[in-house]
């Protein structure tokens, strides 16, 4: 749904407004970053310009899988701040919509909102406040598809974070000059990947083209080495906002064991 479809690309979404939460257990304890976007006034190219901004948030489980999508949205003709689930599915769904929409980091997004006359961003907990019309996302057992836990650690995990949209291709080229391994395997033309040991936890992951190229990924592979699974969470925000600073738009985190 585009903000076009109220007569003008500076309405607010006819679905805002209403209260709708998600349901079931969510992972507990501090809230990473709200993920920023800049709704543009034609697809992404040096004479767009910014006319609407939105901030979400995912809603985790107690294994990191996402269950729910939070969002709030701002035009400068607006009364305030609004929700909008059917707009934030729009932004992955609708081809032209997703065109116009550009990831950002917060910074950019305050300059945005002051450069449209909306003073300095709002801090997070009152944008959070925002957030009345969540979306469900799907919520299924992780698949079994690889093989048990080496011998010293407790468990073995493998993650998948789907996005849609096209990456900016100088982006996806320094984050592989950012994530490359320190044996210098990487070549130049190859896509962002990584690996880290956080305690005595172990991370590798890899950015790939999936669903025949109509999609991307983000394959993380994780090797617990107890049962607390607390260093998984900031690292999977960590890559996965840097995938979306790519130009992509994170879908849903998805478990496969």
């Amino acid at each position: 749904m585009d903000m076009e479809a109220q007569g003008t690309r500076a309405a607010v979404p006819p679905t805002a407004g209403r209260r709708r939460s998600t349901s079931g257990p969510h992972r507990l304890g501090p809230r990473p970053r709200l993920d920023y976007y800049l709704i543009l006034d034609r697809p992404a190219g040096p004479d767009a310009v910014a006319e609407a901004i939105v901030v979400e948030e995912f809603v985790r489980a107690t294994d990191w899988t996402t269950v729910g999508l939070r969002s709030a949205g701002w035009t400068p003709a607006g009364a305030g701040w609004w929700s909008s689930a059917a707009y934030s599915r729009a932004m992955r769904a609708d081809p032209e919509l997703r065109a116009r929409v550009l990831p950002v980091a917060r910074a950019e997004a305050d300059a945005a909102h002051r450069r449209l006359g909306g003073a300095a961003l709002p801090d997070e907990p009152v944008l959070r406040a925002g957030f009345h019309d969540d979306q469900a996302l799907p919520v299924t057992a992780p698949l079994r598809l690889g093989p048990s836990a080496p011998d010293g650690y407790h468990e073995r995990r493998t993650y998948r974070v789907l996005f849609a949209g096209d990456p900016l291709a100088h982006r996806l080229a320094e984050l592989a000059t950012r994530w490359q391994p320190t044996d210098g395997r990487s070549t130049a033309d190859a896509l962002p990947a990584g690996r880290r040991r956080v305690d005595d936890d172990r991370f590798a992951w890899t950015v790939r083209r999936v669903g025949r190229g109509l999609a991307w990924s983000l394959d993380l592979t994780v090797l617990l080495a107890g049962a607390d699974d607390r260093t998984l969470g900031p690292l999977l925000h960590e890559l996965t906002s840097a995938v979306r600073l790519c130009g992509l738009v994170p879908m849903t985190t998805e478990r496969f064991d």
